[in-house]
């Protein structure tokens, strides 16, 4: 208990110093988009660190640095590509309009607001943290099936991402939705592929055949429920369809009409486009 009790506590103060990191780099910059970047880099290295975590000052095992890897993986691919797209922007528009109706109190409402996020984001690292430690020293099959379950949300991703990056290049497209490839199939894929990696911990902090060997891995189930709340319901699609609605009007309506909102399905028929 008290090992836990102090991971969350480390993970907490880790996070928090991370996100004034980023408010710091925000006001200077005066560019949010870079706040996404700092907090995917920190997620992956706060979550490498804590899988590492000596256990009874033993060398790291095989399963603590295989979560390691997939957490570092993610965070590297993510992270980089948030990057990329924040050094061709102005700012980002959901966090510039927060700003804008914070008005002059707008500074200490982000460092708010970021100090929240990174507090919030707990549950993910702590997910990571419980899972390297699932009290058996081999790997077992499970251990490969939640590795291949998170490198293919990376890959999913990742090809969402090039999708939607290949269809805004085209001059043709400019103010239109993009409905090609797996954005046919969902308003949001890489928003579900995202949630989908983090269900790879709870396959690896739960037995299957003891479900009580290990109570502490329950807690895993925390990271792909946080992470649905908030790509669903609060700073994910909420605010980029309002924007959207904003941008696009009718287009985006008929589009939201036809397209899964967040799990690829296929699309409605009989609407008229």
């Amino acid at each position: 208990m008290t090992l836990y009790l102090e991971a969350l506590v480390a993970i907490a103060l880790s996070l928090s110093f991370l996100m004034a990191g980023a408010w710091a780099v925000q006001q200077r910059t005066g560019n949010s988009g870079w706040v996404d970047t700092i907090w995917t880099f920190s997620l992956g290295l706060v979550g490498a660190g804590s899988a590492l975590w000596p256990v009874a000052g033993r060398e790291p095992n095989a399963r603590q640095w295989l979560v390691a890897a997939l957490v570092a993986i993610w965070s590297l691919r993510l992270g980089l590509h948030i990057a990329v797209r924040t050094s061709g922007i102005a700012d980002d528009p959901r966090n510039a309009a927060f700003a804008r109706d914070w008005g002059v109190d707008a500074p200490r409402r982000m460092f708010v607001f970021l100090q929240n996020q990174g507090f919030g984001s707990i549950p993910l690292v702590f997910a990571v943290f419980v899972a390297a430690r699932f009290p058996t020293e081999l790997l077992r099959p499970q251990d490969y099936l939640a590795a291949l379950i998170l490198l293919s949300a990376i890959a999913g991703e990742a090809l969402a991402d090039a999708q939607l990056k290949d269809f805004r290049a085209r001059p043709a497209n400019q103010g239109q939705v993009c409905d090609a490839g797996l954005w046919r199939w969902s308003r949001h894929p890489n928003y579900f592929f995202e949630w989908l990696g983090w269900v790879a911990y709870p396959v690896i902090a739960i037995s299957p055949d003891d479900p009580l060997l290990y109570p502490w891995g329950w807690a895993a189930l925390l990271a792909p429920a946080f992470m649905y709340w908030i790509l669903v319901h609060v700073t994910g699609i909420p605010p980029l369809e309002a924007q959207m609605l904003r941008s696009r009007g009718g287009r985006y309506r008929d589009y939201q009409s036809r397209t899964s909102a967040f799990f690829p399905l296929p699309p409605h028929k009989g609407v008229v486009t």
